[in-house]
């Protein structure tokens, strides 16, 4: 690092030498050269740009077990608009046993134009698009089935204002009969007092008459980064066959809803329950009265809640009325979980009978923003009742402190809205492991993990959907766009005893990069580098002495390029060994490129999470001060 620094700052004092000669040249600083250069970089980017990136997928089943429907939601940034293009794309793969398989495309992707998301049916026969209104206008919700819209809603501001769809508060859910729609959305504020410069402003002025000053009452908290005027995302119902749009009864106005999903229909048949998180917004770290953002930020306390659906008839309401009694009150969600700080992405197995979910609790107990996940499971009874308490079970404990090479914990920020395979009680996550991201097979009943990527890969692999014991994913590195690739479940078993995965490139025109883009990377190379801590305090846990990674993209002649640090914020985040366009381009322009997971990083055990807070510019390996110098060069030469 010492050597390194000793070379930026000569790199550094070389560019102020070149500066002051431009200076001399030219009044702004860039002579024909330069400019030369801008051009062909600004070119050089726009290639890079241009390689469409994957958003999600889905798999669904045909009448023929060796053939598979896929539809990919895809994107592509508009640099001129500061916007992001969203097409769809198909696909059919057809496996013929050990033969490799065929993949057929539609000849071109369809661009989905305002569009904010698109949720398939569980029997992928019909499609939910949604068009979040701008600037105050309706949110327009399409069913589309497989040859027409079958039905358009549209929904005006006073009853609620735009879906969530971000990857936090986002859930869409169709029940198993595709009879009903439940979803996140804004809720509509509430009317508030308005006051100019003369006192109260009655409702009929216009906001011409208030002069220089207004006020609008009350100022209301939104969640923060990213959800500016969000704050108060609600739980609601679409009754897909009369269009009607309600709003879920019995919620507390301090909790902000999210991640919702249908629990599986009760034995009687009649009982309609919805699952969602809640974040009580006075629940802050230390009891902190403040929603504080909720952005990369997992620690902040959420449960599991079960309501009635508002489109089911209240229990003994008739009863009610006819014996002249009070009405009886709308029923109240019921928290599930109430032994454990966090509750989060809830998921019913295939047959009804478990609930799963993960929890932050690590994060939620000791204030970290990000720590490691755990995994648990409730046993759903069949006719569940609102006064019954339900045992929660530990699947996958926290990893406090990993062997070498042994799975180091669960570090999710995301899970599919369908992660099973066929058995109905394994599933697939993607999680941190070390410098990669992995895909992890887990049976919730037994606890039992197993890597289903590959182990020797130091690339990364993310699950985009599942279909019985296929598995649609892709795979990518610092230096190689991300590639699609088709698992299934093979018929021997590897070196422990356990199922072994085959893994089957898809060929595709998502992810072809151009020509030149592939040239300017192909003489990179990718390795992970493992780093000791050098003298470690006899305080330190045995977690916090674990060796430490930076992943380190060379290119030919290295020695004698020059390298760019690149420290991901948090810290408790993750640079993981994944394509990055921005990276990527860095690389295709002469630099070394050093990306370090520093000690507090995710994806190394709780220990050595928890070894960095409190010591930030004193823990050798952490956010040390050698390395803060570093970024101060390195942001100058910039």
């Amino acid at each position: 690092i010492f050597r390194l620094a000793q070379y930026t700052v000569s790199l550094l004092s070389d560019m102020q030498d070149s500066q002051s000669a431009f200076k001399k040249e030219d009044p702004l600083g860039m002579d024909a050269m330069s400019s030369e250069e801008y051009a062909s970089q600004s070119k050089l980017l726009q290639e890079f740009t241009n390689v469409p990136s994957i958003e999600s997928a889905w798999l669904f089943k045909t009448n023929n077990e060796d053939r598979s429907r896929a539809m990919f939601s895809i994107s592509q940034p508009d640099l001129l608009a500061n916007k992001k293009r969203k097409y769809i794309l198909h696909s059919h793969i057809v496996t013929h046993g050990t033969m490799p398989l065929e993949c057929h495309w539609s000849p071109f992707p369809i661009e989905m134009t305002g569009v904010s998301a698109v949720v398939p049916s569980p029997s992928g026969s019909k499609l939910l698009v949604v068009r979040n209104g701008e600037k105050g206008s309706r949110t327009t919700l399409q069913i589309v089935n497989q040859s027409h819209v079958e039905k358009e809603i549209h929904v005006d501001q006073s009853i609620h204002g735009p879906l969530y769809t971000d990857e936090w508060f986002h859930g869409i859910s169709w029940n198993h009969e595709e009879t009903f729609i439940a979803y996140i959305a804004e809720q509509t504020p509430r009317p508030k007092p308005a006051f100019d410069d003369a006192g109260y402003r009655k409702g009929g002025s216009s906001e011409e008459d208030c002069n220089s000053w207004r006020g609008q009452g009350d100022w209301e908290e939104d969640w923060g980064e990213t959800y500016s005027r969000k704050g108060r995302p609600s739980l609601f119902v679409l009754d897909i066959a009369s269009g009607e749009v309600r709003a879920a009864r019995g919620v507390p106005k301090s909790i902000s809803a999210g991640q919702v999903v249908w629990a599986p229909p009760s034995s009687s048949g009649h009982q309609k329950l919805l699952v969602f998180v809640g974040w009580l917004e006075h629940n802050g770290f230390q009891s902190t009265a403040r929603k504080l953002g909720i952005k990369y930020c997992s620690n902040r306390p959420c449960s599991l809640y079960a309501i009635h659906s508002p489109f089911e008839e209240e229990p003994n309401a008739d009863n009610a009325s006819d014996s002249g009694s009070e009405s009886v009150p709308a029923s109240v969600a019921t928290n599930l979980t109430p032994s454990i700080s966090s509750a989060l992405f809830p998921r019913f197995s295939k047959d009804g009978k478990l609930l799963v979910f993960l929890s932050s609790k690590c994060a939620v107990d000791s204030g970290a923003h990000n720590a490691t996940d755990s995994l648990h499971r409730i046993n759903w009874p069949s006719d569940w009742k609102a006064d019954e308490q339900l045992s929660v079970t530990d699947v996958v404990p926290v990893v406090m402190c990993p062997q070498d090479g042994c799975f180091p914990g669960l570090y999710c920020s995301a899970m599919l809205s369908d992660p099973w395979l066929s058995d109905h009680c394994t599933m697939v996550l993607t999680s941190a492991w070390r410098s990669t991201e992995v895909m992890l097979s887990i049976d919730v009943l037994s606890g039992e993990v197993t890597r289903i990527s590959p182990q020797d890969s130091d690339y990364s692999w993310s699950t985009l959907a599942i279909s019985g014991n296929n598995v649609l994913s892709v795979s990518s590195s610092p230096i190689d766009p991300p590639q699609i690739r088709y698992g299934r479940r093979a018929s021997t078993e590897d070196h422990d005893g356990r199922c072994a995965w085959v893994w089957d490139e898809v060929t595709s025109p998502l992810t072809a990069a151009s020509n030149k883009v592939k040239a300017l990377l192909s003489h990179h190379k990718l390795s992970i580098l493992r780093i000791p801590v050098p003298d470690p305090s006899d305080e330190l846990s045995d977690g916090g002495r674990l060796q430490f990674e930076a992943i380190f993209v060379s290119c030919e002649d290295s020695s004698q390029k020059p390298t760019v640090l690149i420290l991901h914020g948090g810290p408790h985040s993750a640079s993981v060994s994944s394509y990055s366009k921005s990276s990527a381009f860095l690389a295709s322009l002469g630099f070394n490129l050093l990306i370090v997971n520093y000690r507090g990083t995710l994806g190394y055990g709780e220990e050595a999470l928890q070894s960095l807070p409190g010591k930030v510019g004193s823990q050798v390996g952490g956010y040390s001060p050698i390395v803060l110098l570093m970024v101060v060069l390195v942001n100058k030469i910039k």
